[in-house]
C-alpha cells in the first residue's frame, strides 16, 4: 500500500513537472509568434513608409521647383514649400499631438495583445 502510494506520488510529480514544461514552452512560442506578427508589421509598414517619403519627397521638390519658377526665382519655391511645412508642424505640434500619440499607441498595444 506504501508503495503505491510512493509510486502515485512520483507520477504525479512526475505529470506536474511535465505540465510546468509544456506550459512554459506554450508561453515561449506565443512570445515568439507576437514577436515576429509585431515585427513583420513594423517592417512592412516601415517599406510603405519609406516609398510613400520618397514619394512625398520628390513631388515635393516638383512643387517647389514649379512655384519658383512661377514667382520668377527658384528658391521662392523652396520657401514656399518649407512655409507650408513649417505651419503643417506647428499645428500638428499644438493641435494633433496628443491624438496622434494615443492613436499609434492603441495601434501598437492592439497588434501586441492580438
Amino acid at each position: 500500500m506504501m508503495e503505491e502510494n510512493i509510486n502515485s506520488i512520483e507520477s504525479l510529480i512526475e505529470r506536474v513537472t511535465d505540465y510546468g514544461k509544456t506550459s512554459i514552452e506554450l508561453a515561449k512560442l506565443k512570445a515568439l509568434d507576437q514577436m515576429s506578427h509585431v515585427t513583420s508589421s513594423l517592417l512592412s509598414n516601415g517599406v510603405v513608409l519609406v516609398i510613400v517619403s520618397l514619394f512625398a519627397i520628390f513631388l515635393n521638390f516638383g512643387l517647389a521647383l514649379w512655384i519658383g519658377h512661377m514667382l520668377g526665382e527658384i528658391y521662392y519655391g523652396f520657401f514656399v514649400v518649407a512655409g507650408f511645412f513649417g505651419m503643417m508642424a506647428i499645428v500638428v505640434y499644438f493641435f494633433m499631438r496628443k491624438w496622434i500619440k494615443r492613436t499609434v499607441g492603441n495601434s501598437l498595444i492592439k497588434q501586441v495583445l492580438k
